[in-house]
């Protein structure tokens, strides 16, 4: 069963998996580069490492991730996200579910990921309440030692929606999830984090 409607799909309807790959489609062709968070997380843990794309929309990220030599899962409640990575990426497993409710084991997949990335504004965009509940659920899904990685912003330009979570709210979440936060950067591409709106966090089980 699903959660309430998250604050994505109040915003876009649930239907704007096409609209959001071609965007970066766009992007790549205007020489931008839309592989930040694939390079930071490929700093964080070695070719080979299983990893959970938590979040995953259209799949850029653990596809490239799997390109680079990863071993992904991709998990999303947003039916029309998901059909863009499946035919992007058939080779890849792409799960439809609500985070704060995923289940590895459910959904048939081993748990004991080496590293859960969270890229896209995820945590701001869930269903108001159930930060905590995702939190814990990632935190599960990683061995001991794991990392759990998530960018969003903190302010109304980093966002699509009003600010809804500080990173005092989202380190407390961890803390309870059993997660020690190791470093937290301004960019994914490790910036220095400077106070400003927008921030990527890494905490270790």
């Amino acid at each position: 069963m699903l959660a309430a409607m998250s604050r994505w799909e109040k915003l876009t309807g649930g239907a704007s998996g096409e609209q959001y790959a071609a965007r970066f489609v766009q992007l790549a062709e205007q020489d931008e580069d839309v592989h930040g968070e694939a390079r930071l997380c490929a700093t964080l843990v070695s070719p080979g490492a299983r990893v959970l794309d938590a979040g995953c929309g259209t799949g850029r990220v653990l596809i490239r991730l799997a390109q680079l030599g990863y071993d992904g899962v991709g998990v999303d409640r947003d039916a029309s996200m998901l059909a863009v990575a499946r035919r992007n990426a058939p080779e890849l497993t792409w799960l439809q579910a609500d985070l704060s409710a995923f289940d590895p084991a459910t959904a048939g997949v081993t748990t004991g990921f080496d590293l859960v990335v969270a890229a896209g504004n995820i945590f701001p965009l869930l269903a108001p309440g159930t930060e905590a509940a995702v939190a814990a659920r990632l935190a599960r899904a990683l061995r001991p030692g794991g990392l759990l990685v998530a960018g969003f912003g903190l302010d109304r330009e980093h966002l699509p929606v009003p600010p809804s979570l500080t990173l005092g709210e989202y380190d407390a979440y961890c803390g309870a999830a059993g997660l020690t936060l190791t470093d937290r950067f301004a960019t994914w591409d490790a910036d220095p984090y400077d106070g400003g709106g927008y921030a990527v966090s890494v905490h270790r089980r």
